[in-house]
């Protein structure tokens, strides 16, 4: 179960936001984008629900329940959350100790070693012919304590079915064909996609 710390003034903040007349909310949602990348965001949100969701861990911290989900828990054990103001305005800030690692493939150099070999025999042969009828490509970028890191270029850039592609095709054919690969994270630059298959929602 991952540790989380909450200064006192985070709390106050949140638990004025939980109070507010006409809202039932349960607790807070701690999130990660781009997990495990150079560019992991965090962001909070109220939970209105009470149940959690089927990949959630709930951690009870100082009174509030914090939701989050499983596959991001190391990336968020030993984050601090807090609130802090000042001349330009006020907001939460969530600190994590995890560091993300430095991937050789943003500086041009290829990924090597018999793990990124076995990642890119799928890519190659299984998961590029088949989005290549989309205009799209996938490139692993890296390869870091089993975790593969892919960018999508071409038509999957920026394409609003993008998560779709990756957690119900990339993600299962890398994992299911190199049994060592724990996880695939995707550090595409989505919003600079030119010429995107599919176009994101607009809500």
């Amino acid at each position: 179960m991952p540790t989380l710390t909450m200064t006192p003034i985070a709390r106050e903040q949140i638990l004025a936001a939980m109070n507010m007349e006409g809202r039932t909310a349960h607790g807070l949602r701690l999130t990660v984008k781009q997990a495990g990348t150079p560019s992991q965001q965090f962001g909070l949100s109220l939970v209105e629900k009470s149940t959690p969701d089927l990949n959630d861990v709930v951690v009870e911290l100082d009174g509030i329940k914090v939701f989050l989900e499983r596959n991001n828990t190391k990336f968020l054990d030993g984050a601090t959350i807090d609130y802090l103001t000042g001349p330009s305005g006020s907001g939460f800030k969530i600190e994590s100790p995890y560091k993300p690692p430095v991937l050789p493939g943003f500086a041009g150099e290829p990924p090597t070693g018999p793990l990124a070999d076995a990642v890119l025999k799928v890519i190659n042969e299984q998961i590029n012919p088949g989005v290549a009828g989309h205009g799209g490509r996938v490139t692993l970028v890296a390869v870091k304590e089993e975790i593969a890191y892919v960018q999508l270029g071409g038509g999957c850039q920026g394409c609003g079915m993008a998560d779709v592609t990756l957690k119900q095709g990339i993600v299962v054919m890398i994992k299911k064909a190199v049994p060592d690969i724990k996880d695939v994270l995707d550090v595409t630059d989505h919003a600079g996609g030119a010429n995107p298959y599919y176009q994101p929602s607009s809500k």
